[in-house]
């Protein structure tokens, strides 16, 4: 019995056990220390024998699971189906016409050529590579813009768009405190929580119109119209995520014309410059129309997605000022912010950037690339488009297809309809109603207007 005990005590460790005396059959079990009290060890008593015991409690009890990612989590459930036709139209990131992840060919070579100079990996400044910082603006708001000659833009480099709307975020926050930031109806799943996380306020303006699965434009003047005087207007650039759906040029004249009226500041949000019409100047013209009225705009920007760097995280976010002095107060602040953040950013796709918008050989083959990338897509649109039109003998105009631009198409379908496209055709999407069409070939479209055609007229 004395040996049972004793390795009863050996096994709990946090426990002191003085054993005074064993004889005659006897135990006296003595002194436990109590002089330091710990909430996860119970004592238990087992008759005239009392033992401490470790609780299995967690520190961590109060913490409850997470729902899964809208948008992740579509990929996830997608890799668990085994069925043969199955398409993964969640996450946006371009997939060759045979649905595999492609990397672009220029930056393979700069890749090589990178790994030949036997570049060192020391950290960069705060605001990241030098050289990247010079031509993303300059990509962005063009090189002979004003603004970059007169050094009124403070660039920052942020990890991917997402890191860089966080960095504007915490600006909004620690020097517009009470600013409310005005977010599309809908708009892509992150906006909110970037703005929830950084307590800053915010409220949605109209965007999507369901009637005419196009754009509420009357709407989404008169809630910018209503805002707060100096509110923040966040706005998709180009290739609006996830409706596809943009502003005329026309339109972003009159945009411009109620946010100078009412002070806000634009606030950019540009994942796609070059991935929606294939030209960089093209998808950049709402930003520049902007900073050529002399306002001051906030713009995010992403390289996942136009050089296919989803996971480098190369980004940039940029504030133009009114005057150089301001834009250099604010990089001091964007830096401060950075530095409890994440110190730094990553260097490799920084260099990548640099490289090929800095030389005109590589920034020419860029192009040519990007071309071929906006291109498949929009023979996916017109394929699917047509598909729709011959297979639906219901009548139903299928066009807001067409007029649509980007990467998403929004279908215009409902959640239980999207639930029908996932357990019965095993089309992942979110259950917004959207779809990549990165994400979608020529093969399959027909299989895919089946999907929607049934979705739509079969369920409620």
């Amino acid at each position: 019995m004395a040996s049972t005990l004793l390795s009863l005590a050996s096994a709990t460790p946090s426990a002191s056990l003085c054993f005074h005396e064993i004889n005659k059959g006897k135990l006296n079990l003595g002194c436990i220390n109590k002089e330091k009290t710990n909430p996860f060890i119970k004592a238990k008593s087992f008759g005239r024998v009392s033992m401490v015991v470790a609780s299995n409690v967690s520190h961590f009890e109060g913490i409850t699971m997470a729902p899964p990612d809208p948008i992740l989590g579509v990929s996830e459930a997608f890799k668990a189906d085994d069925h043969e036709l199955k398409l993964n139209l969640g996450v946006g990131a371009y997939r060759t016409e045979e649905l595999q992840p492609y990397v672009l060919d220029v930056v393979k070579k700069v890749n090589k050529l990178l790994l030949e100079k036997g570049e060192n990996l020391e950290y960069l400044p705060i605001e990241g590579l030098a050289a990247f910082n010079k031509v993303t603006a300059e990509l962005l708001f063009g090189a002979d813009n004003p603004v970059i000659k007169q050094q009124r833009v403070a660039t920052v480099q942020g990890l991917s768009g997402t890191g860089s709307l966080r960095l504007a975020a915490a600006l909004i926050e620690r020097y517009f405190p009470g600013a409310k930031v005005l977010i599309s109806s809908p708009t892509w799943g992150n906006h909110k929580n970037i703005f929830n996380e950084a307590r800053v306020p915010w409220s949605e303006y109209r965007y999507y119109d369901p009637k005419t699965v196009g754009l509420d434009f009357e709407g989404m003047i008169a809630d910018i119209k209503a805002a707060p005087e100096g509110s923040f207007i966040l706005l998709h650039g180009c290739a609006h995520n996830p409706t596809g759906i943009d502003p005329t040029p026309e339109q972003w004249g009159v945009i411009a014309d109620v946010i100078q009226e009412k002070n806000h500041i634009p606030f950019f949000d540009i994942a796609y410059q070059g991935f929606a019409s294939g030209s960089l100047d093209t998808d950049a013209a709402s930003v520049r129309m902007f900073v050529a009225r002399g306002m001051e705009v906030i713009a995010a920007q992403s390289y996942s997605k136009n050089l296919g760097l989803y996971a480098e995280r190369i980004g940039a976010i940029n504030v133009v000022c009114s005057s150089p002095e301001a834009a250099a107060r604010v990089k001091s602040q964007l830096k401060r912010i950075a530095r409890p953040m994440y110190s730094n950013p990553p260097v490799h796709g920084a260099r990548i950037v640099a490289n090929i918008v800095g030389d005109s050989a590589l920034f020419k083959e860029w192009n040519a690339e990007m071309e071929m990338m906006a291109g498949r897509i929009k023979n996916v649109r017109h394929k699917l488009f047509d598909s729709l039109s011959s297979k639906d003998k219901s009548g139903k105009d299928w066009s807001f297809v067409l007029k649509q631009i980007g990467m998403f198409s929004f279908t215009g379908l409902n959640k239980a309809q999207c639930d029908n496209m996932t357990n019965k055709w095993h089309v992942y999407m979110t259950k917004d109603g959207r779809i990549s069409l990165a994400g979608l070939s020529l093969a399959k479209c027909e299989y895919l207007a089946d999907a929607i055609i049934d979705s739509y007229h079969n369920v409620s």
